[in-house]
């Protein structure tokens, strides 16, 4: 007997139809799975008996081969199992004898009680079956109706989804999914004391989606700030959001009940981090990193001098193309990556350099610390700012600041200026299209050709100067860019101090 049942398995953040073919027929007894699974895949064999026997179901005394079609690409992850446990039944008993099992697809992994399990990546997985009904746990039925691409039918255990198919019982209502629950407030900048240049930053680099560097000693403020960053970011727009729900899927990270993400992510991986985690890939499977669940938000690098050389150079591509592309013997794939990188480093391994107590790092300490960001990555951090205590007076005495909300607001006005021009910021701008839209009066251009006579910047640092300064005339509601928004943003991209105790580094 031969049965035909249809799922989906994860390639990336998108999804890959898997015709499941079962064939039942005379042999000694035996369970084979075919097509390129992976581990997990050939694990079913025990999740799928156990699974049917514990529904109350027979299992065929007979050789059983399963054929993952396409054959020729590989297949991995648990989300198979319901698909080869309904092939079984249809090709091996009479459970399923007359069962459409054509007009679904299914989508779930099988615990050996029969019970059914959501996989990671169901958004993605949902949306590529190409069925118009979709079978899924129900733990699992809010995220799979965000796909919009087929009814989606939520149950319980496999017996139920049995039952249900040969017509015994109607489908379960999928309940309402909960009241949203109120979004985690970001902290607000209010709460900040001083530091009114790395402020003024940190909105430029909401604005203009620029990335930012902060240097200075230990509890100035730093992560404070950063953490501060998503609280003055626009909402995702409708694509953004889309994308990095499906990567949040993926990677097993939670999505709000019943909607996409609306709120920028914030992520902020531990110094420790591998490269795989950091980048994504994987030896088993292609997985996403934190670049990528960064995607239209915020990748914070606290302790960025602890990272190692190697992991943070693996950022220049992503910081570049906005995307990522993983390759393996077994294939490659792209992973989506836009990100605002901030980050924050001490100015030296004990953090006093600078600072009214003496530093007690040897140079030869200082300079291995500080090699580890290399020039090529530093070209592509737009703003740099030494972030210093703040004073007795503006800790004990200073005014509140500026509220997120008021310094979103001015964002929001940015960003609507950039979209006029067809991007959702100004670091997206093409290099060709600069001198429509980052046109630079006479006295402008003359310091940008300063800096390059000195050698102070490079060819990318002046694109990402008239991207910076294009943002500052953004925030000042000026057309063209005038010499005090240039001389502004060369001002954000000074050469930090602390990179003097080493050979000189270009941007």
């Amino acid at each position: 007997m031969l049965a035909q049942s249809v799922s989906a398995t994860l390639r990336g953040i998108d999804g890959q139809r898997v015709v499941v073919e079962v064939h039942v027929g005379n042999g000694l007894p035996a369970f084979n799975v075919v097509g390129l699974p992976d581990a997990s895949c050939r694990e079913a064999r025990d999740r799928v008996r156990a699974a049917i026997l514990s529904s109350g179901f027979s299992w065929p005394s007979a050789r059983i081969t399963v054929n993952l079609a396409p054959s020729g690409v590989r297949k991995e992850g648990a989300g198979l199992d319901l698909a080869i446990a309904l092939g079984i039944l249809a090709a091996g008993s009479d459970e399923l004898e007359h069962a459409p099992l054509d007009d679904y697809g299914f989508v779930a992994e099988l615990g050996l009680d029969g019970s059914l399990r959501p996989v990671p990546g169901t958004l993605s997985l949902v949306a590529s079956v190409g069925q118009p009904t979709v079978v899924v746990a129900a733990a699992a039925a809010h995220e799979a109706a965000l796909a919009g691409e087929s009814v989606v039918r939520g149950c319980r255990s496999l017996g139920e989804v049995v039952a249900c198919l040969s017509g015994l019982a109607p489908w379960p209502d999928i309940p309402e999914p909960p009241d949203p629950e109120l979004a985690a407030t970001a902290p607000d900048l209010a709460d900040v004391a001083g530091h009114p240049f790395a402020r003024q930053a940190l909105e430029i680099a909401a604005a203009g989606g620029h990335n930012l560097l902060m240097i200075g000693p230990p509890g100035t403020g730093k992560s404070m700030l950063a953490r501060r960053l998503p609280g003055i970011l626009p909402d995702l727009d409708g694509e953004t959001a889309l994308v990095s729900s499906r990567v949040h899927s993926v990677a097993g990270l939670p999505l709000p009940s019943g909607r996409l993400l609306s709120v920028p992510p914030f992520r902020a991986p531990h110094h420790s981090a591998s490269m795989a985690s950091l980048i994504g890939g994987g030896s088993g499977r292609f997985r996403p990193g934190e670049v990528s669940c960064a995607h239209g938000g915020v990748l914070f690098i606290d302790e960025l001098g602890e990272f190692s050389p190697r992991t943070l150079d693996a950022l220049r591509q992503p910081l570049e193309d906005g995307h990522i592309r993983i390759s393996r013997a077994h294939g490659s794939v792209t992973f989506p990556a836009r990100f605002g990188l901030v980050a924050a480093m001490n100015p030296c391994p004990c953090g006093l350099l600078g600072s009214a107590e003496p530093c007690r790092c040897s140079d030869a300490a200082r300079q291995r610390y500080v090699r580890r960001l290399s020039g090529p990555l530093l070209d592509r951090i737009d703003l740099r700012v030494h972030v210093e205590r703040p004073t007795v007076g503006q800790l004990l005495d200073g005014e509140v600041g500026e509220s997120s909300a008021a310094v979103r607001a001015r964002v929001l006005a940015a960003r609507q200026r950039a979209l006029a021009r067809g991007v959702r910021s100004n670091a997206e701008l093409r290099p060709d299209s600069l001198d429509t839209f980052a046109a630079v009066d006479d006295a402008g251009m003359a310091l940008l050709r300063s800096a390059l006579d000195d050698g102070r910047l490079s060819a990318r640092g002046l694109t990402r100067v008239r991207l910076v300064a294009r943002t500052i005339a953004d925030l000042a509601g000026i057309g063209d860019i005038d010499e005090r928004s240039v001389a502004g943003a060369l001002a954000l991209r000074a050469r930090p101090a602390l990179f003097d105790i080493c050979e000189p580094i270009r941007g």
